[in-house]
């Protein structure tokens, strides 16, 4: 269990990540005013505001962080090409940001903190997947798919996610992988004044 988990934000969006001190869910997050730019789509992120787990049926989607399994995501390529209907960010791949977190980790801090998570099969923002909350069910993900560089036929299970009820702290987060130098410098300097600084690194592998 000692792998790796993924969440993709514009570098915008840090600064109030850290002032906060955690990632937040939507669901929190629609009642805040959190500073920076939205990468998502806001239809789908409306959609799992609605969609609840089998796992949890008092728990929706949209209540919980998400998080990957694997860098360079479906989600970072459609980021990528700038050009989808539904999504009003059309600043392209460069300026987003990977936060990585360790899987059991997270989970050891759950379970100290009475916060719940479940991970699914595929894409937790469709209506067609199946949920899991005991680490025996790890093998229920195709980890063939996840991490397949070329997943037009596998792009459903590619999309496996991780999520967490409510909030991850900050100090969860291990690393930050970017795009270039430029960002490189960039996070570097807003993590400056935090006493909490992840490791951060240029992954142009994680990028398409």
């Amino acid at each position: 269990m000692n792998f790796k988990i993924y969440h993709i934000v514009h570098v915008d969006k840090l600064p109030s990540i850290m002032s906060t001190g955690a990632l937040l869910s939507d669901a929190k997050l629609y009642k805040v005013m959190e500073m920076g730019t939205n990468i998502g789509m806001e239809k789908i992120k409306q959609r799992r505001l609605q969609i609840t787990f089998s796992s949890y049926r008092d728990m929706h989607v949209g209540d919980c962080v998400p998080f990957y399994f694997c860098p360079r995501s479906v989600m970072l390529y459609i980021l990528s090409q700038k050009n989808h209907p539904e999504i009003d960010y059309k600043g392209g791949q460069e300026p987003i940001i990977h936060l990585v977190a360790n899987f059991k980790r997270v989970i050891d801090w759950a379970g100290k903190n009475s916060k719940r998570w479940v991970f699914t099969d595929s894409n937790a923002g469709s209506h067609h997947f199946n949920d899991y909350n005991d680490t025996k069910y790890l093998s229920m993900i195709d980890w063939k798919a996840v991490h397949a560089k070329y997943w037009i036929d596998c792009r459903e299970k590619k999309q496996a996610e991780f999520l967490i009820e409510d909030k991850l702290p900050w100090k969860l987060i291990e690393s930050i992988g970017v795009y270039s130098k430029q960002y490189y410098n960039e996070v570097i300097s807003l993590l400056s004044s935090q006493s909490h600084q992840p490791i951060t690194r240029i992954k142009t592998d994680w990028y398409y």
